[in-house]
């Protein structure tokens, strides 16, 4: 289901909340298992998804995101291990965590925990940081070379 912030709140109550977060532009198995893997840390996930413009902003090439904003929240939200998609146009994800404070933030193997802008964020409030390994060989960049497209 595609949340506002303030639907998202409201049905975080009394749950062990995990939230994770992306461009998720052509979903592929490493999205997918990073999902699942989340979604097994607690009650409920939500995922903030970023705007087609923050996308742009975030280096990914004026190409990208190849889906629409509108498109990828609809195709995650669909999945059985995604309870709501928050959308957000800023460049971190920092707003939704601070009204959120999710007990976990999932991020991708390809990360660091604390060279995350949302590091502190999370820190403050005593909820944790889970960096799930990558799927060997999956990403939406390898996706697109193989297909011609990057």
């Amino acid at each position: 289901m595609i949340l506002t912030l303030e639907q998202a709140l409201a049905l975080r109550k009394g749950r062990r909340l995990v939230f994770t977060n992306g461009v998720f532009d052509l979903l592929h198995t490493g999205h997918v298992a990073l999902l699942r893997h989340a979604r097994s840390l607690g009650d409920l996930l939500i995922v903030g998804l970023n705007t087609d413009e923050s996308v742009r902003r975030l280096a990914k090439g004026d190409e990208r995101p190849w889906t629409t904003l509108e498109d990828r929240a609809t195709v995650l939200a669909a999945l059985r291990d995604v309870d709501g998609v928050v959308a957000f146009a800023e460049d971190t994800p920092c707003a939704i965590i601070d009204a959120l404070k999710p007990e976990i933030h999932v991020k991708g193997g390809d990360y660091q925990a604390e060279l995350l802008p949302e590091y502190g964020h999370v820190a403050a409030y005593g909820g944790r940081i889970e960096i799930v390994p990558l799927v060997e060989g999956r990403s939406t960049s390898k996706l697109l070379r193989r297909i011609g497209l990057e």
